[in-house]
Parts: C-alpha cells; structure tokens; sequence
C-alpha cells in the first residue's frame, strides 16, 4: 500500500471529505389532496366549490404544520456536545482500481477545533491534522514535512462553500445542507422522505422510523454541476445521550466514483481532551 497516497486522500476526506452534486431525484410531487366527492346541484354549485377549496385549504394547511414539527423534531436530534472522541476505521475504493484502508483517531471540541491522527501498517503515526474556524494545519511524518493553509483550503480541495462548522456537522453524523424550505415529504413502511431545497443544495433526505438519519442523496442547485453524493447512516448505537451512527458510507461521483465508508468505536462525549500539535524544527514547510 501507498501509505503516503493513502494518508493524502483521506485527510482531503476529512477536510473536505465530501464533494457534492447532481443526483437524479426524479419527479417530485406535492401529496395529493384527499378526492372529495359531493352530489352537485345546480344550485348547490357555488357552496360546494367553496366547501371543496376550504377542504384542500385545510389539508395544506395540515401537511404545512406535519413538515413544520418534523423539521423541528431533526433539530432537536442534532448532536451537541462539549467533545467528541473516537478510534475511526477507513476504507474507500476508487474506480481507477485502487483500495485502501486504515485507521485513524479523531478528536473534536465543538467551534473550535478538529483534531485527526493517521496510523501507518505498523501502528506508527503519518499524519496529523489540526483544523480550526479559520486554519488547516498538516503533518506529513512521513516525508518530514508540514502545511499551513487558511480555512479556505476547505473549499479549495472540495470545491464547495465548505468551513468548519460543515465538517464538525459531518463528524458527528449531524445534517448538513438541511434547509426549512421542505417542498415534499412521503410517509410509509420503511420510513420518511423529504425534499429539502436551500440556497446551494437540494437534500433529498431519508429518515428512519424513529425520525434518525438513514439516507442523505445531495444534489447541487446548478444544473451545470457534475458532482453528486449519496450518504448512508446506520449502526446506531447510544453514546452517552446521543444516539450516534457508528457507520457511514459516503459515495462520491464526478469524472470517477470513490466509495468510502467510515466506521466509528470507542465513542466518547464531553470527556477533557488536548490537541497536540507541534511542528519539528527539522520538517520543512510544504
């Protein structure tokens, strides 16, 4: 394995770590109004038309307040912690062949910092990254150099309005691009859909029955774009008071695909944590 190659893309991952666009959402359309049939006469005509636009008045207005509690009901389900913690596995294919894994360790405090360690085969460490709201800073081990970008490095390497609060979001497993301008929504058996459309992404999310994440599809408002994403949550599992996905996967297609998926243990909130940080006089600036 390229370990360096490797260490590269997935810090470009968790930096960036995921690059959106265009995904096929196929024909939305707003729920249907309950059919009303009423026996018309001709006299009755006016006082039913308006019985019939009060009814679908009614009904909108039922829809209108469902969306309402619901998007309410994903907020109060977003994560938030003093800290965050944890030992995360990775492994990604690309569609020129290539096939990685690794682990790495994460530690987070919530606006301030984002703090990730590479391991090498051997357990030895290759990389390290600290990322704040307005700086990236890189350790290569291995080849003894380091990197100092500002925040906009974020976008640089993803191509989208990217910052930290993003990222952090994308960690803690939180939603990202989920805008209150719900247009669609559909109930059934497996669970619950909705069409969220915001001012740079359309977010066509899947919730499951107990209203947790399940499926996220990301499609860019541009129609020029050529990026698409689809992100699966699942493993749940309680960690402290939050009910954490422990499994991503992430699925990114532009001129290649690369499939990535993310697995999380030792799980820990609002423990005390330092993030070490340090630049040897010996590693040269890259």
């Amino acid at each position: 394995m390229n370990m360096i190659h490797a260490g590269k893309i997935f810090l470009t991952w968790s930096v960036g770590l995921i690059l959106f666009a265009l995904i096929g959402l196929g024909n939305f359309s707003c729920r249907s109004a309950k059919k009303i049939t009423t026996a018309i006469s001709k006299k009755d005509t006016v006082q039913t038309k308006t019985d019939t636009v009060r009814a679908v008045e009614d009904l909108h207005s039922d829809s209108l307040k469902y969306i309402q509690q619901l998007y309410s009901h994903i907020q109060s389900g977003i994560i938030d912690c003093r800290t965050f913690s944890a030992k995360l596995k990775v492994h990604y294919e690309s569609s020129d062949g290539k096939d990685y894994e690794f682990n790495a360790f994460i530690r987070l405090q919530k606006d301030k910092v984002i703090w990730i360690s590479i391991n090498a085969l051997l357990g030895f460490e290759a990389f390290r990254a600290v990322i704040t709201p307005d700086s990236v800073k890189v350790l290569n081990k291995l080849d003894k150099v380091y990197q100092l970008r500002s925040v906009g490095y974020l976008q640089n390497i993803s191509h989208l309005p990217f910052d930290f609060h993003t990222l952090q979001s994308i960690v803690l497993g939180n939603p990202i691009y989920l805008d209150s301008n719900i247009l669609y929504y559909r109930k059934d058996m497996q669970g619950i859909s909705i069409l969220s459309i915001g001012p740079i992404f359309r977010n066509y999310l899947t919730l499951n029955n107990d209203l947790s994440l399940k499926r996220s599809k990301l499609d860019d408002v541009n129609p020029l774009q050529t990026r698409s994403c689809d992100i699966t949550y699942g493993d749940y599992e309680k960690a402290d008071t939050a009910f954490f996905s422990t499994y991503r996967k992430i699925v990114v297609s532009e001129k290649a695909r690369l499939d990535v998926e993310l697995s999380f243990k030792n799980i820990r909130f609002n423990e005390n944590l330092d993030f070490p940080f340090s630049i040897p006089k010996n590693y040269k600036r890259n």
